[in-house]
């Protein structure tokens, strides 16, 4: 019954965790421009975000019994921004190689 109610809890966390980085759209949507330094330090706790709501996922997932649609949801929105992430830090080089 304990390990049940702490993975729901840990799987509700990284459900929230993932969803988090999606409020970087927030001043996007409201045409808000943020300096530099607050764009630099946003976009590192949205890395920081990105890995650690994959992490949980990927131990609330590992277990079979504790399985359910919160963690495959939170799974799937952490591996999409991992991805995501990924493949802009990939354009980035190759477009740095063209020049």
């Amino acid at each position: 019954m304990e390990v049940t109610k702490s993975k729901q809890k840990l799987s509700l966390a990284a459900l929230i965790v993932s969803l988090l980085p999606l409020l970087t759209l927030v001043p996007v949507f409201l045409k808000i421009t943020l300096p530099d330094g607050v764009r630099t330090v946003w976009s590192g706790c949205n890395i920081a975000l990105v890995l650690s709501g994959l992490l949980l996922s990927v131990i609330c997932v590992k277990s079979g019994e504790s399985r359910s649609v919160v963690n495959i949801v939170s799974t799937v929105i952490s591996a999409g921004l991992v991805l995501m992430m990924l493949g802009i830090a990939v354009l980035a080089l190759v477009l740095n190689f063209l020049r």
